[in-house]
């Protein structure tokens, strides 16, 4: 899946797999339903992690790669 997302890319977060990860055991498991119920982009790359804008106001977040999946 990685190799498949760049900059601009669309995405949605899979909350199977973000409420299953080691950032929610570390953090509030309460995530925002916007992170689930819209679309971000990818604005920068890094690793095995994407800065994803959502198009709320809200800052942009880091997020694993693998708790990202592309938007048709």
């Amino acid at each position: 899946m990685a190799d498949k997302l760049k900059k601009g890319s669309l995405v949605r977060v899979a909350r199977d797999k973000l409420e299953n990860s080691l950032e929610a055991q570390a953090s509030d498991p309460r995530f925002p339903a916007y992170l689930f119920e819209s679309n971000g982009e990818i604005v920068d790359l890094n690793e095995d992690y994407a800065l994803v804008k959502f198009y709320v106001p809200t800052p942009n977040i880091w997020l694993h790669v693998d708790r990202l999946e592309a938007v048709k």
